[in-house]
């Protein structure tokens, strides 16, 4: 819906890296959640279980300008040093502490030798980012030594959306303000890295009575069971509402009503062409498209904001969280 209100196009991209956790039944309902909405998306979904190749490059780059380092501390080791010694002046809580900054290649022979596989992190001096959020407002963070790829070799979500979001021309990012606090590392990436910077747009999260992400245990639905046993009109009506209500949440209404009027996509998959002439790419609102990222994350912040509008009455009264 932002994308279609500011002439951008709209990708859908399954930010899946982690195959034990990733479904392709969840991808499934989240493309369906988004086709009975009437949010259509430009080009193929992209997957970023089939894009490690290009993830592997970019650490590669990074590898070579001794901007990483292999990190061997397991989880439990990190919460212990993080709990013990407070985190280095600046950074988010729970920062890691840099215990493998400084390992002798002996040392590190040792830990490999103990059976121990590293993951790799950024090589960072604390550095402050400032950025501007078009809903959070001026906004800046100081960078951690995060990990860009784990021990077990799949790539890490920071660096995976950096390189797509590149290739794949994105100029603006509408997600979730769950992800606010990781933007400050994405841009510092894209600056090691030479990539462009797109802007971002942070929506508030639908939260629970208990001030945690709206979840089943608050009484949260699905579409399919909103709309269950509900006559076509009836359906069409509430779908309608659900929309709106994310439109309003966007700020994207034109006219009293959502912007979402694109082309639908027929049934082999293929969009009908533009009023514009056969195969010409359409314009939204008289301006050129620009790519808009939806990620996973987006999409289930997004579908929380729907749950909100719809819940079931017995469901525990769900507040917004305060916009920074």
């Amino acid at each position: 819906m932002r994308s279609a209100g500011g002439g951008r196009g709209f990708l859908v991209r399954m930010e899946d890296l982690d195959r034990v956790t990733a479904s392709a039944a969840h991808e499934a309902g989240q493309l369906a959640d988004l086709a009975a909405i009437g949010l259509d998306w430009d080009g193929p979904v992209v997957r970023q279980s089939e894009r490690f190749d290009r993830y592997f490059e970019a650490l590669a780059t990074l590898r070579a300008a001794d901007l990483v380092y292999p990190c061997y501390c397991t989880r439990r080791e990190i919460r212990r040093r993080s709990g013990a010694a407070s985190a280095p002046h600046g950074l988010p809580e729970g920062a890691y502490p840099g215990r493998c900054r400084r390992l002798t290649a002996t040392e590190r022979a040792r830990l490999e030798g103990e059976g121990r596989r590293p993951a790799w992190r950024l090589r960072t001096d604390g550095e402050e980012i400032s950025f501007v959020d078009e809903v959070a407002g001026p906004t800046a963070g100081r960078v951690d030594d995060v990990v860009l790829a784990r021990n077990d070799g799949v790539p890490a979500y920071n660096l995976a959306v950096v390189v797509d979001d590149a290739a794949q021309g994105v100029s603006q990012v509408v997600r979730g303000d769950d992800l606010l606090s990781s933007t400050p590392r994405q841009i510092h990436l894209q600056r090691l890295l030479g990539l462009p910077t797109p802007t971002y747009l942070h929506v508030p999260l639908v939260l629970g009575a208990d001030g945690q992400r709206l979840a089943k245990r608050h009484g949260a639905v699905t579409l399919a069971q909103l709309c269950e046993g509900l006559d076509p009109a009836a359906r069409h009506a509430r779908l309608v509402a659900i929309t709106t209500a994310l439109a309003r949440t966007l700020g994207v209404i034109v006219d009293g009503s959502c912007s979402t009027d694109r082309p639908r996509r027929a049934a082999d998959g293929r969009r009908p062409p533009a009023t514009g002439g056969p195969g010409r790419p359409a314009a939204v609102l008289g301006r050129p498209r620009r790519p808009v990222r939806g990620p996973t994350r987006g999409l289930r912040a997004a579908a929380g904001a729907a749950r909100l509008t719809a819940r079931a009455p017995s469901a525990p009264p769900a507040r917004r969280r305060p916009r920074r």
